[in-house]
C-alpha cells in the first residue's frame, strides 16, 4: 500500500491534480444541504412554512464554524481533517438515503442534513487552510479562479445533474423516496471515492502540522481576534451592510424551488423535478458564474466606489421577475430566460459583496476576520429564512415576491454609508 501511495503521489504532485477535486468536494455538500434539501422536502410533500423554517437551521454550522476553527489547527493536520470529513460526509449521505424509507423520515433526514452541514463547515476550514499551506503565494493567486470554478461546478452537479437524475427516477419508478435514496447513495459513494483519491494525491507539506501552543493560549488569542474585529472603525455600518445587503435574497432563496414546483392552482409554475434541475440548477448556475466573472472584471477595472451602485441595482432589480412570473405564470422557455437573467444579475451583485468582505479583512487577522464576516453573512441568511415560508403561505406567492422586492431597500440604504466609510479608510 505504501509503495502504491508513493507512486501515485509522485504522479499527481501538481496542484492541478487535487485543487479541482478538493473544491468540488467543498461546493457539493453546501448545495446539497442548502438547496437540494428544499427540493427534496418539497417533493416529499412538506409544506413551504416547514421547509423554510427547518432548512434555515442548516445554515447554523457555517455561522458557528469560526468558534471551532482553532481546533482544526490544534488537533490534527489539515490533510487528516480533509480525509476524515470526506469519509464522514459519505456516511452522512448513506444515513440520509436510508432515513427516507422510514416513517419518521423528516426529523431523521433533517438530523442527517445537519450533521452533513457541520462536517461540511469543518471541511471548509481544513481545505482553505490546506490550500494556503500546500501552495506558494504565487500558486495561491494562480489557482484561485480554478478552485472557484470547480466549486461552482459542484453547484451545477448538485442542484442540476443530481436533481435531474432524481426527476428521471421519479418518472421511471413512480416512487419519490426511493428515487432520492438512490441519488443520495450515489452521492455517498462519490464522497468515498474522493476520500480514497485524496488519500493518495494530497501532498504532505511540512508546514501542515499540529501547533505546539496550549489550547488555552490559542483560545485566548482567538478571543483577541474576535475583539479586534468588533473594534473596527464604523463596525455598525459594516454589520448593517453584511446583514441587509442580501435581506431580500434571504427571503427569496428558500421559496424559489417550491415556487417552481408548486402547481398553477397553488400559485406556482408547475415545473417537474427535471425541469427545476435544468432551469435553476444548471442554466441558472451557469449564468450565476458568468455574472460573477463579469462582476469581478468590472470591479478590477473601475474599482469598488464606481461599481457598487450599478452592481447593487443589477442584483436586486431582477427580483421583479418573480413578481411577473407569479402573476403571469409564463411558459417554460420564458421561465428559463427570466431565471437566467435573475441569476446573472445576482452573480454580478454578489461579487461586489464578496469584494467588500475581503476589503474589511485586512491586517494580521485577515483570514479570521473574513471567517467572522462570512459567519455573520450566514446569520443574515438564516434568520429571514425562518419566517419566509410562513409569510408566503399567509400572503401567497404574488404578495410574497413584492415583499421580497421591498426588503431590498435596506441594502440600498447602507450603500452611502459604506462609501463614506471606505473614503475615510483610503
Amino acid at each position: 500500500m505504501n509503495i502504491l501511495k508513493n507512486y501515485i503521489t509522485l504522479k499527481t504532485h501538481s496542484p492541478l491534480s487535487y485543487i479541482a477535486t478538493l473544491y468540488f468536494a467543498e461546493g457539493l455538500p453546501y448545495v446539497l444541504v442548502n438547496t437540494v434539501s428544499v427540493i427534496l422536502y418539497k417533493r416529499l410533500g412538506m409544506d413551504n412554512a416547514s421547509i423554510a423554517f427547518w432548512t434555515s437551521w442548516l445554515y447554523l454550522p457555517w455561522i458557528l464554524k469560526m468558534f471551532w476553527s482553532p481546533l482544526v489547527d490544534i488537533t490534527f493536520t489539515k490533510r487528516r481533517w480533509i480525509l476524515t470529513t470526506q469519509a464522514s460526509m459519505s456516511f452522512c449521505m448513506f444515513i440520509l438515503a436510508f432515513s427516507l424509507k422510514m416513517e419518521s423520515f423528516f426529523f431523521l433526514s433533517l438530523a442527517a442534513f445537519f450533521a452533513a452541514a457541520f462536517v461540511s463547515a469543518t471541511y471548509d476550514i481544513a481545505t482553505d487552510g490546506f490550500y494556503m499551506l500546500a501552495l506558494t503565494e504565487k500558486e495561491q493567486a494562480l489557482f484561485v479562479g480554478f478552485r472557484a470554478g470547480f466549486y461552482r461546478l459542484a453547484m451545477i452537479f448538485g442542484s442540476g445533474f443530481l436533481v435531474y437524475v432524481a426527476g428521471m427516477l421519479e418518472t421511471s419508478t413512480g416512487n419519490i423516496p426511493t428515487s432520492w435514496s438512490i441519488v443520495l447513495i450515489i452521492t455517498g459513494l462519490l464522497f468515498a471515492l474522493l476520500c480514497f483519491y485524496h488519500y493518495f494525491s494530497l501532498p504532505m507539506p511540512s508546514t501542515d502540522a499540529k501547533r505546539t501552543k496550549s489550547t488555552r493560549q490559542d483560545e485566548s488569542s482567538f478571543t483577541h481576534v474576535i475583539q479586534s474585529y468588533f473594534r473596527q472603525d464604523h463596525i455598525g455600518i459594516i454589520l448593517a451592510f453584511i446583514l441587509f445587503y442580501r435581506l431580500g435574497e434571504a427571503m427569496l432563496l428558500k421559496l424559489v424551488s417550491p415556487f417552481l414546483l408548486d402547481a398553477h392552482a397553488a400559485g406556482g409554475l408547475g415545473l417537474s423535478t427535471q425541469d427545476v434541475g435544468l432551469v435553476y440548477g444548471t442554466v441558472g448556475v451557469l449564468c450565476l458564474i458568468g455574472g460573477g466573472i463579469l462582476g469581478g472584471w468590472l470591479l478590477s477595472k473601475f474599482g469598488f466606489r464606481k461599481c457598487i451602485w450599478p452592481l447593487v441595482i443589477i442584483m436586486h432589480v431582477p427580483d421583479l421577475f418573480f413578481v411577473y412570473m407569479a402573476y403571469v405564470q409564463p411558459s417554460l422557455p420564458f421561465v428559463y430566460l427570466l431565471v437566467a437573467l435573475e441569476q446573472f444579475g445576482y452573480g454580478i451583485g454578489f461579487t461586489a459583496f464578496t469584494v467588500f468582505l475581503m476589503y474589511t479583512a485586512k491586517g494580521s487577522y485577515a483570514t479570521s476576520h473574513y471567517a467572522i464576516s462570512t459567519g455573520i453573512m450566514a446569520l443574515g441568511m438564516m434568520l429571514p429564512g425562518f419566517a419566509s415560508g410562513w409569510i408566503q403561505e399567509a400572503v401567497g406567492y404574488r404578495t410574497f415576491f413584492i415583499l421580497v422586492c421591498i426588503l431590498t431597500i435596506p441594502g440600498f440604504l447602507t450603500i452611502p454609508f459604506i462609501l463614506k466609510h471606505k473614503a475615510t479608510q483610503e
